[in-house]
């Protein structure tokens, strides 16, 4: 299943799965207040290429934001309060992101969430992010809030089993999914990052993700 008939007018809201919807534009209205906090935070906090427990190096650069920072290493995954790299604690998420993941997680129909953890994911042209599940949280009643800056990237949201065919949703700057309930451990990923030029992020695709992680 493909969403490229959504092209010319995007619906505010288009549920993806149960428990799951993608929210076109929706940080649009916020952004010139949540790229000047990203874009301070990359340059106080730069991305780093985390290892993958089998060794591997990461194509994604990533940073984080909140009390608890998602990290990799032999160990496996999981958060830590402190960047491994630098051994001091992560800065707290900032108003306009916690807003935002607030606002967004109400219009999918999860109310009063406040995110303890934000990964901010780089792509460079080139990357992508397999299908995996997110399950390193402690309290799986509560959604993940994506948010999509810069370059455009195919989603894929796929289901319970690794096996399940993902549905591609392709992401512009500004939008949002939101994914919880019945949906909340599915599979999920990123296709590679087509070459080019965006206004804001100049040539990268950079996510927010946002969890409920302790």
């Amino acid at each position: 299943m493909t969403m490229d008939l959504f092209t010319e007018q995007r619906p505010h809201s288009i549920a993806i799965a149960e428990g799951a919807c993608w929210l076109p534009g929706f940080a649009l209205p916020e952004m010139h207040a949540l790229w000047p906090c990203v874009k301070h935070h990359l340059t106080a906090h730069p991305p780093q290429q985390m290892m993958t427990p089998m060794g591997y190096v990461m194509s994604v650069q990533t940073s984080s934001m909140g009390a608890l920072g998602w990290v990799s290493n032999a160990q496996g995954y999981g958060y830590s309060p402190v960047n491994p790299s630098t051994n001091v604690s992560w800065p707290p998420l900032p108003p306009v992101i916690l807003q935002l993941a607030a606002e967004a997680a109400g219009k999918a129909g999860y109310d009063q969430f406040v995110p303890d953890s934000c990964l901010i994911n780089v792509y460079a042209p080139g990357c992508k992010m397999g299908l995996h599940q997110d399950k390193d949280e402690q309290d799986f009643t509560q959604p993940i809030v994506s948010v999509s800056l810069g370059l455009p990237a195919t989603f894929l949201f796929g289901g319970s089993k690794r096996s399940d065919k993902p549905v591609k949703i392709p992401l512009q700057h500004g939008d949002v999914v939101v994914w919880g309930g019945a949906s909340r451990r599915f599979y999920h990923g990123v296709s590679s990052v087509k070459a080019g030029t965006h206004s804001v992020t100049g040539n990268c695709r950079i996510n927010l993700t946002l969890r409920k992680a302790g």
